[in-house]
């Protein structure tokens, strides 16, 4: 009769065991879209990761090509598509630092204000849908309805609720309607009293923090190794922000708080990204004030066919996933002859193999959400 005090339990206990290959993806509700990662399991413990990425590749640095530069802001507002007035943004400005065309204060300042918003939507549509990825179903209520907030007020001026197609090669599309920089105050005052309810909600959540703490940590040279920015970089204590480091816009002329935090971990990602959304308020605040007190136009008038001199230049801006670099080169003609972007969550994800090996199953879906990609910024 065999001792049962003898017999083991575990990995190995007496079998022959081999390591599985497991597909996440490229379709699963943890991914964020298209992303597939190749992962090879010990048990429930992850060896190895490889993100597979391509399945959303459309080729839109090709298209640039053929299409005049009017029409490329609408391809380039849609790799990230909660980041499109910041996506437009950075071409527009590679344009005119090649055109060498100096924008109307007025357009600068309201620039400004509406890439802050921007801002904020991105990091409440996170804010919402990262606890939940873990199954907590409340926070996504109140992160919507601070969404729904400011998403009217960028509906008003742009007439877009995701792809605004706002911003224009010397300025913007067109004046702001009356009153609407009060009323875009009157929202961000709202969202600014009734964010404490989501930070109270979820911030110090038992459950949340069992979930994320110490979980998924990427020191800070693994980021700067990987290329990281963003509030994934600052997670880790990267302390970078191009709004501050190197200005563009009118963030030369304001005070632009930097948040960071040093465990790298995904609750500290978090807490940057919700802490972030204080800061971007109070940013597009302060800048709204500024362009009450600003007159005359929103954009410079330019010919029809808009055609940037032969040469390159390469523009990069603080988008709400990361740092976003665009490289044009032109031949004088009314097309690009190449834009290259640089886009945050590809640099962002490649982390990932570093950061899953050794976590456990479970941990996957928590470390996934908290990197905070938008696929087809990773495709483009």
């Amino acid at each position: 009769m065999t001792d049962l005090r003898e017999v083991t339990v575990g990995t190995g206990s007496g079998l022959d065991t081999a390591d599985m290959v497991l597909n996440i993806g490229p379709q699963h509700p943890s991914t964020h879209g298209v992303l597939r990662l190749k992962l090879v399991l010990d048990g429930e413990r992850v060896v190895s990761c490889e993100p597979i990425v391509g399945y959303m590749h459309r080729g839109a640095e090709k298209l640039f090509e053929v299409r005049d530069y009017r029409q490329i802001i609408v391809l380039a507002n849609r790799h990230d598509w909660l980041s499109a007035f910041s996506n437009e943004l950075g071409v527009v400005l590679a344009v005119e630092r090649l055109m060498g065309l100096e924008v109307p204060e007025r357009a600068v300042w309201l620039r400004t204000a509406l890439a802050e918003l921007n801002r904020a939507l991105n990091h409440l549509m996170f804010l919402g849908s990262y606890p939940l990825e873990i199954g907590a179903i409340t926070p996504v209520f109140y992160a919507f309805r601070e969404r729904e907030t400011l998403q009217a007020v960028m509906e008003e001026v742009s007439g877009g609720r995701m792809h605004y197609m706002f911003n224009r090669v010397g300025g913007l599309k067109e004046e702001v309607p009356a009153g609407w920089t009060r009323r875009a105050r009157e929202a961000i005052g709202q969202v600014r009293r009734r964010l404490p309810d989501l930070d109270n909600l979820i911030r110090r959540n038992e459950i949340f923090l069992a979930r994320t703490v110490g979980v998924g940590v990427l020191p800070a040279a693994d980021a700067a190794a990987y290329g990281a920015s963003g509030p994934v970089a600052r997670a880790s204590g990267l302390d970078f922000d191009l709004r501050r480091d190197e200005p563009y816009l009118a963030y030369g002329e304001l005070d632009v708080p930097v948040v960071t935090r040093t465990t790298g971990d995904c609750h500290a990602r978090f807490e940057v990204l919700l802490d972030q959304v204080f800061v971007s308020l109070d940013l597009a605040e302060r800048c709204l004030e500024r362009v009450d007190q600003i007159t005359g136009p929103v954009n410079v008038r330019l010919p029809k066919v808009v055609k940037a001199p032969e040469g390159h230049t390469y523009a990069w801006t603080e988008n709400p996933l990361g740092v976003n670099g665009y490289y044009l080169v032109s031949r004088g003609e009314k097309t690009p002859w190449r834009m290259k972007l640089r886009t945050a969550s590809y640099a962002n994800v490649q982390a990932l193999s570093t950061l899953i090996p050794g976590c456990l199953v479970p941990d996957l879906i928590a470390i996934l959400g908290s990197m905070f990609f938008v696929v087809g910024d990773i495709d483009k």
